[in-house]
């Protein structure tokens, strides 16, 4: 007994004096791991922590690199440019001993923004079933960082993460726009390619600024002072549960589809009393105004003995705003807020011969509550698909005042995503950025290329690697399309984008005809992939051949009636891509009332015009939330950025 006691003070005796004398282990930042990209053809950073002077000792291709960690314990080895290549190894010696492996030489790109840049390529597996299925590539690799915010200090590492090969598993991970972009990249110079995505789904552009950059904003960088109160924070989360907390326990025990003596989803239960309406719809078009709560949907489905027992799929759209839904009493899915597709496993066994029954709670807490239309509403066994979309039965659960959400969103305050995203990456060397964000700033457009142009030049300064290619999508079309020429926040915004190609070494990839009006995720992330592609291509690989833009407005000039445009980006010319007639142009004279016009492509110009305006001054082309039908093309098949002009005398 003695003998043990012995060793647990001498144990306790020597960790006591290892922390007092500052022994530590050598530690790595989470991105230097197995299986990173590092960047090619310029000196590298390779960096960790130690105990104060600890002597550090690596080794990689084939050298011996030393040097010792400083007061602060921090160590960093700088490694000579390299070309493409690896796999490599890596050994690190001090009072440990590290080993790292499969690294791979090649080109490293940032992939930040919001939502569009987040999804994964699991979001777009229905559409893109071949491309998951070819996608083994061990030299396209894939490092993903968690959110976390910091309003106080730049962090100096990301949090645990791990660089990961493309394949038919991992890649549905992969940030969809970011995996088309590196394989269009990887197909063509055959260099591997390593992508870190940093993105956030709904921030605004100032959430990603650093307060350096914050400075010439003095309204956004007091905002974020206010948040480097813990204690505001915390009352900020307080208040947020306490409301969510008051209104979601408020319907669940008010609910008569879960208080009843038979809950609604049971097969049991007797619907016949329910009210109808059309799925997909909302169901203040269709007989209940202005309800907020919950509402139950029930469709009774007649099942063939060929689908029976078998492992099924059910596709129910998008649902605003939450649902849970049950298939013959079982619940086989559930999801929180509208934007994310339905998409539900139904496991074997559940489906029977005959009468089968879908059940779906609604919860909605604000607006129009339903199914949103022209998205996927059907059943399917393998290869056979039944149609869901027509007639189902729904009764009110529980009647709620709409969810008073006055509190704010944490996330989408200044300064708070670059801290805690951005900063931990400085130090790793890399070959650009491609961005996809904007959608968080449509409420306030007027700023966004002040702001956007600031972050560039401030990240590329914190980098310290120069002017490197920072590649974004403007936005897509987005929301109900709209007959006559109106003022459009989207519009603007897209014309701050525009504006944001001045920044040296930008380039945009137009989307103005990749979106969904229903939808805020479009689903058609290759073609965003591709033609940020296209711009690396042309800006980051100096293929000066290439077509990497559709055509964006440069000049203007008036003819009489007329108004006479010219392009940049015209390729090998100006097209019209589907009918006979270009549209989207609207023009207007000195009193600004815009009208449709008419018009033309000659000679490499466009001409426009409305007979009823004898002095136009104004032009706009594709100025709209969602301009349906814009057609103006190069031939290479890339379209023309939205724009709006006027003549010099104004």
């Amino acid at each position: 007994m003695r003998l043990k006691i012995y060793f647990i003070v001498l144990l306790m005796t020597c960790l006591l004096l290892n922390a007092a004398t500052g022994v530590a282990e050598i530690r790595l930042p989470h991105l230097i791991s197995d299986g990173m990209v590092l960047q090619r053809n310029i000196q590298l950073n390779i960096w960790g922590w130690a105990a104060p002077a600890e002597k550090v000792n690596l080794h990689f291709n084939g050298h011996l690199y030393k040097t010792a960690s400083g007061n602060d314990g921090k160590w960093k080895v700088i490694l000579p440019p390299m070309k493409e290549g690896g796999p490599y190894s890596m050994r690190i010696d001090g009072s440990n001993h590290l080993e790292l492996s499969n690294i791979l030489i090649g080109d490293v790109w940032i992939c930040s923004g919001q939502s569009n840049m987040t999804i994964p390529m699991e979001r777009v597996k229905e559409k893109y079933p071949a491309d998951i299925a070819a996608s083994e590539n061990i030299f396209i690799r894939h490092f993903f960082l968690p959110t976390r915010y910091n309003f106080n200090q730049p962090e100096e590492d990301t949090p645990p993460g791990k660089w990961e090969s493309a394949n038919p598993k991992t890649v549905l991970q992969f940030t969809a726009a970011g995996y088309f972009f590196a394989k269009q990249l990887y197909d063509r110079y055959h260099v591997p390619i390593g992508l870190i995505n940093s993105s956030v789904g709904g921030p605004p552009v100032e959430s990603w600024m650093s307060k350096e950059a914050l400075k010439a904003f003095p309204e956004y960088l007091a905002t974020a002072g206010k948040f480097k109160d813990s204690l505001y924070v915390d009352s900020i989360k307080k208040q947020d549960a306490a409301i969510n907390n008051q209104w979601y326990g408020y319907i669940k025990q008010n609910d008569s589809g879960l208080t009843g003596t038979r809950p609604w989803y049971d097969t049991s239960y007797n619907s016949s009393g329910w009210s109808t309406m059309q799925i997909p719809g909302y169901w203040s078009d269709q007989g209940l105004k202005a309800v907020n709560g919950v509402m139950w949907f029930r469709k009774e489905i007649e099942i063939p003995a060929s689908m029976a027992g078998k492992c099924a799929k059910l596709f129910m759209g998008r649902i605003i705003d939450a649902d849970y839904t049950y298939v013959n009493g079982v619940q086989v899915g559930n999801i929180t807020y509208q934007y994310p597709p339905r998409r539900y496993e139904i496991p074997e066994g559940l489906l029977k011969a005959g009468k089968n029954t879908i059940t779906i709670r609604v919860i909605n807490s604000s607006g129009k509550g339903g199914f949103v239309f022209d998205k996927p509403y059907y059943l399917t066994v393998a290869d056979t698909k039944m149609d869901l979309k027509g007639n189902w039965q729904y009764r009110l659960g529980v009647a709620a005042a709409p969810l008073q959400n006055n509190t704010v969103n944490i996330l989408y305050q200044p300064l708070c995503l670059f801290n805690s995203m951005i900063a931990p990456l400085l130090n790793y060397k890399i070959k650009g950025i491609i961005w996809y964000q904007g959608e968080g700033n449509i409420h306030r457009p007027a700023d966004y290329h002040e702001l956007f142009a600031d972050m560039i030049i401030d990240w590329r300064k914190k980098w310290q690697e120069g002017s490197f290619p920072f590649l974004y999508v403007q936005l897509a079309n987005y929301s109900d399309a709209n007959d006559k020429p109106s003022e459009s926040n989207w519009a603007e915004l897209r014309e701050q984008q525009l504006k944001t190609l001045a920044v040296a070494n930008t380039a945009m990839a137009v989307a103005i005809d990749l979106g969904e009006w229903n939808d805020l995720h479009p689903l058609n992330k290759k073609e965003v992939g591709n033609r940020l592609a296209l711009a690396a291509q042309h800006l980051a690989y100096a293929d000066k051949n290439i077509v990497y833009s559709g055509p964006l407005y440069q000049s203007m000039k008036i003819a009489g009636n007329r108004i006479i445009l010219s392009f940049n980006n015209i390729g090998s010319g100006l097209t019209i891509k589907a009918g006979n007639e270009l549209k989207q142009f609207a023009i207007a004279g000195e009193d600004k009332k815009f009208v449709w016009a008419s018009a033309k492509i000659k000679a490499g110009k466009v001409i426009v015009w409305n007979d009823a305006i004898a002095h136009p001054h104004y032009v706009r082309y594709a100025w709209a939330d969602n301009p349906d039908g814009a057609n103006l093309y190069n031939k290479e098949g890339l379209p023309a950025s939205p724009f709006r002009a006027k003549s010099r005398k104004e």
